[in-house]
């Protein structure tokens, strides 16, 4: 495990010569620990596996490089899926090859075993398509290594790997990470549909995919590259529209392309992730972009709107929900907002209508509102943590509006109870007075208390209303009511605030209000009280509405999933 050399091999003699021909065919490097970090591979981590095992087996990477040195090479590409390089020994040259086993069986003519070369008939040849079969069914990647001794250079590669000698198989497995199953399940939940798109070999592919839940079903769509090379644009709609569990093996760069297209043309958000080169173009061409930090190449990165530090496709979950979070709470913030102003502004048309002569809110009392009271509620909401149900609601519609008909509706509907508030203690004050409207001046020691009953009216709804949007349809009570200790300090704020304006003389001349008595607070609270537990009521009846999950994509490399 990991890329310690450290261990043995149980008999190197039998793969020595697998593995020296496997180490000149690499180009990755082996570093060793210096202060907090341990063994690393620069290159490639599946030629560093290589170089590991090498060195259990004790070879020496650098001296057997030295030994033969490369004087030619035909580098990987997708469409052959192999890696030749040429090598030169003081007897002759030799070409050192490795890649897809079936790649590669297929150019074979020839396998040593036992320290003696002999003529690879169908038995042998059938003999190793079931051990590759068998490797790749447990969730091991599978690499073919074979040789060939050159009488001259090469013209190009077709020429030179043919006629080759089979030295055997190497099998890695790359353990997904502990976290990978809970967040592929996450994802499942939150409407997020899961497509691999792979290399390796299908079963390796399926084998990975059932260990880390992206695979459940017993019978998923498996696709290999050779058989999307025969779909047309409609047969790939009708692929990737299907439902199920699809996997997608031995996909070249293309093919990757192809289907990233065939999603987004379905109208889906599309997130691919990859680390290598030849994820580049699927990765720029894809909605979001996601390379890896650590393991990755610069293309990837550069190609990609984010890359993750840590490879682990639990951040990709972790960060889908806290933009799904940051989101809400920005519609929690204006919901709040434009639900306190409407009952700011609601009194005074009300007072208008009535033929009262003064305004009920004044416009120091409006400012004190707005910036006292009004601002650290706002902002305590936006570092409210995610809800519970954050990531089993469906993804929006990537055409929804910031003000939705939704957003809107709830903050009408929290801005009418309030204003009712409001206007209810305003108009019982100056009725319970007993003077007539006209007979009113802004001195008048009742219209003074009735203004301040219409300010503290509206901070004691601030508070409470804070509470009421910090979920979206769980019960706040649910949530904890006291699980953000800034919005309850932040209120608390705000109604010491509004008690000291209320009670201090120097701010009673400022804002021309006078002394609230007990009952008036106990009246204040009773309607905030009235309102939280109105949005809990409507709360309720949303969550009787039942929530449909719909797809959207992410096009998971394999090699990103661990």
């Amino acid at each position: 495990m990991g890329y310690a050399p450290i261990g043995e091999v149980s008999d190197p003699a039998t793969m020595r010569e697998l593995l020296r021909c496997a180490v000149l065919c690499t180009d990755a490097r082996l570093v060793p620990p210096t202060g907090r970090e341990g063994w690393r591979v620069l290159g490639d981590t599946t030629e560093g596996a290589i170089l590991v095992a090498a060195a259990k087996a004790g070879l020496d990477a650098d001296a057997e490089k030295e030994a033969a040195p490369r004087t030619g090479e035909f580098p990987f590409d997708p469409v052959r899926k192999l890696m030749s390089t040429l090598t030169h020994r003081a007897d002759a040259d030799t070409l050192c090859v490795k890649g897809a086993p079936q790649e590669l069986l297929a150019r074979c003519t020839r396998i040593r075993l036992d320290g003696a070369e002999r003529p690879l008939t169908e038995a042998l040849r059938q003999g190793v398509v079931d051990a590759n079969d068998s490797m790749a069914g447990q969730g091991l990647r599978v690499l073919g290594v074979a040789v060939r001794r050159m009488e001259e250079p090469p013209d190009d590669a077709a020429a030179a790997e043919s006629e080759l000698t089979f030295l055997g198989l190497l099998g890695m497995l790359d353990p997904p990470r502990p976290e990978v199953s809970d967040a592929v399940q996450a994802c499942r939940g939150a409407g997020i549909r899961i497509v691999m798109l792979t290399g390796d070999h299908p079963l390796t592919a399926e084998a990975i995919a059932r260990r880390v839940g992206i695979v459940t079903d017993p019978s998923p769509t498996v696709v290999t590259g050779s058989r999307l090379d025969t779909l047309d644009a409609a047969a790939l709609d009708a692929l990737v529209a299907a439902p199920g569990q699809l996997l997608l093996c031995r996909v070249s760069p293309e093919h990757k392309m192809r289907v990233v297209a065939a999603l987004q043309a379905r109208g889906e958000v599309v997130a691919v992730t990859g680390d290598g080169a030849n994820d580049a173009p699927a990765l720029k061409h894809a909605d979001i972009g996601v390379a890896m930090g650590a393991g990755g190449t610069d293309v990837a990165r550069e190609a990609s709107e984010m890359v993750l530090l840590d490879d682990s496709f639990a951040s990709i979950t972790a960060a889908v929900e806290l933009g799904r979070s940051v989101y809400r709470n920005i519609r929690k913030f204006l919901a709040y907002l434009f639900s306190h102003n409407i009952a700011e502004l609601v009194p005074i048309l009300a007072a208008a209508f009535a033929g009262f002569p003064l305004v009920p809110l004044t416009a120091m009392q409006i400012l004190a509102i707005d910036l006292g009271s009004d601002v650290l509620p706002a902002l305590a909401l936006g570092a409210e943590p995610p809800e519970r149900d954050t990531m089993r609601r469906p993804p929006r519609d990537r055409h929804e509006r910031l003000f939705s008909a939704e957003l809107v509706r709830r903050f009408l509907f929290l801005g009418t109870v309030m204003s009712i508030g409001v206007c209810t203690v305003f108009f019982w004050q100056i009725h319970a007075s007993g003077i007539p409207y006209d007979d009113f001046t802004a001195d008048d020691p009742a219209y003074r208390k009735a203004i301040t009953l219409t300010q503290a009216a509206i901070v004691v709804g601030q508070f409470f209303n804070a509470l009421a949007v910090r979920t979206d349809r769980l019960s706040v009570f649910g949530a904890g009511l006291f699980s953000n200790p800034r919005l309850i300090a932040a209120g608390c704020f705000g109604v010491g605030l509004m008690a000291a304006i209320s009670y201090a003389p120097p701010l009673q001349e400022v804002f021309h209000t006078a002394p609230l008595s007990v009952t008036d607070w106990a009246v204040l609270t009773a309607f905030g009280v009235l309102l939280l537990a109105a949005e809990e009521l409507r709360k309720w009846w949303v969550r009787r509405t039942p929530v449909t999950i719909e797809r959207a994509a992410i096009d998971n490399d394999k090699e990103a999933a661990p």
